[in-house]
């Protein structure tokens, strides 16, 4: 449809603060729907270690418009120094799920 909408990736150490996240942005319609995801993995570099920790995955599905708000919100909630907080543009989608995004999310 439009690169007008997105999705988000954002790492969180457990399902409860995955789900607090994931209410907050529905609820204030930041984002139409917040897949929480467990049992992933992530191996990264942090101040000069190698770490790995089981995490929760957030997939959250938006307006492009909404990112710095999302990405607020996130900051403010989120217990990581440096949360990860990407976006991705849906290039191509189902037009009624891309118009139920749009219905879903404030503008």
């Amino acid at each position: 449809m439009s690169d007008s909408h997105i999705v988000i990736y954002c790492t969180v150490p457990n399902q409860e603060v995955g789900m607090n996240i994931a209410e907050d942005l529905v609820a204030g319609r930041y984002a139409a729907c917040v897949n929480v995801l467990p049992g992933i993995t992530s191996v990264y570099r942090w101040k000069g270690d190698i770490c790995r920790d089981n995490e929760f995955l957030l997939i959250i599905k938006s307006r492009n418009t909404l990112f710095d708000e999302i990405r607020d919100r996130i900051r403010l909630l989120h217990p990581y120094e440096v949360p990860e907080i990407i976006s991705l543009s849906i290039s191509h989608g189902s037009d009624p799920y891309m118009q139920w995004i749009s219905d879903n999310t404030h503008s």
